[in-house]
């Protein structure tokens, strides 16, 4: 695999780590809609239980992020390293 190879490797990296984070704010957003909606049921088991389910979820979210910010660091340090802007504008 070449270097331009693995930059486009890293790229697709990054837009699956934007996904996921995406989807777990999306699954933090339901939490909380459950949570609003049983403030009319009273439900004491999710009352209970959907606070914990949106701890685990929230600290998910935030080592996905900090991953997500590392491997941005290692990608922006490979592509400068490598001087991959000048290896694609000779490929243009």
């Amino acid at each position: 695999m070449d270097k331009l190879e693995k930059l486009e490797m890293m790229d697709k990296i990054l837009r699956e780590f934007e996904d996921l984070r995406n989807s777990q704010t999306s699954v933090l957003k339901k939490i909380s809609k459950i949570e609003a909606d049983n403030i009319n049921l009273g439900v004491k088991v999710l009352e209970e239980k959907l606070s914990d389910i949106f701890f685990a979820v929230d600290t998910n979210l935030g080592l996905v992020t900090e991953l997500e910010e590392k491997f941005q660091e290692h990608r922006d340090q490979f592509y400068t390293s490598n001087n991959l802007k000048a290896l694609q504008e000779e490929r243009s």
